[in-house]
């Protein structure tokens, strides 16, 4: 029996088409690492992973791609941990279901990751469909004045300034390799080892700021966090023009709050906690009124 290099998981929620375009943009290139694909369905309503399994049922048959069918809808974090049980992998790949994968990116990340015993956690460079950087795939963590400068937007207006770009790095070249401390969950690379050591990810967090949080404790491990440029995925998010749902904002801001309270809030005076809480409220608000009033 071959031995796995990377166990790719994938969540999939009602996204049939995106799903299948992800798992194709693997099974289309020609990999030199061995890897097993996890595709794990969160109880999806338009037998999506039904389909999915009609699609790859060679695959399926090869034992290159398992499928996991939940009961309910679990979040991110869970269905993920589910995959991460189920693998067996030297490293776990988390990989959302509205990406690509770009040419020989698998191979140069563990080629790379392979390297360091020292790297805890690794991104590639995750671009949107135009072009343009996804910004969260290399970020700083969010403390009280990193969000301030970010909400302010000082970090557009100052984007060469380190202390107004702590939000997401905008100091750092986005074509360079660096340590930094926080990559997107859309694709992160994390060796076995390391999740035996720190843990899976905080199911707390139903489907935003899980990679945030396991970043921070793989970092505060001793760990180092590399965004890695040399390799590329697309990242096909939902246009910021359409309506989103209220379960999405506020799982978005609930986000903050609880990596606020388990990170920081014993690091910081009354005040400032108050401040934060407020800023979360405010935010919340704010999004929820203008996500009201869009087509």
């Amino acid at each position: 029996m071959k031995n796995i290099d990377v166990s790719i998981i994938i969540v999939n929620f009602k996204t049939y088409e995106l799903t299948k375009q992800t798992v194709n943009s693997i099974l289309s290139k020609n990999h030199y690492i061995n890897y097993e694909i996890i595709l794990v369905d969160n109880n999806s309503s338009d037998e999506s992973i039904e389909k999915l399994e009609v699609d790859f049922k060679q695959q399926i048959e090869n034992r290159l791609i398992k499928t996991i069918k939940n009961d309910s809808n679990l979040g991110f974090s869970k269905a993920n941990n589910i995959g991460i049980r189920k693998s067996e992998g030297e490293y776990v790949l988390i990989l959302n279901s509205d990406t690509v994968v770009v040419e020989d990116c698998l191979d140069r990340c563990i080629e790379y990751i392979k390297k360091d015993s020292n790297i805890g956690a690794l991104g590639s460079k995750v671009v949107l469909p135009d072009g343009n950087l996804d910004k969260p795939c290399k970020r700083g963590f969010p403390t009280p004045k990193a969000s301030l400068c970010y909400m302010l937007k000082l970090d557009k207006l100052y984007p060469n300034k380190k202390s107004f770009g702590e939000y997401n790095l905008t100091y750092l070249s986005e074509d360079d390799i660096n340590e930094v401390d926080s990559l997107v969950g859309a694709f992160m690379i994390i060796p076995r080892r390391v999740i035996d050591e720190v843990g899976m990810l905080d199911e707390d967090f139903f489907m935003y700021g899980e990679d945030i949080d396991w970043c921070y404790r793989i970092k505060k491990a001793g760990y180092k966090i590399i965004y890695y440029p040399k390799s590329q995925i697309i990242h096909y998010k939902g246009s910021s023009a359409k309506k989103k749902r209220f379960k999405t904002i506020y799982e978005f801001h609930r986000a903050m709050y609880l990596f606020y309270n388990k990170h920081y809030k014993s690091k910081y005076s009354i005040l400032t906690t108050l401040l934060v809480y407020s800023g979360i409220s405010f935010r919340l608000i704010l999004t929820l009124l203008i996500n009201l009033f869009k087509k």
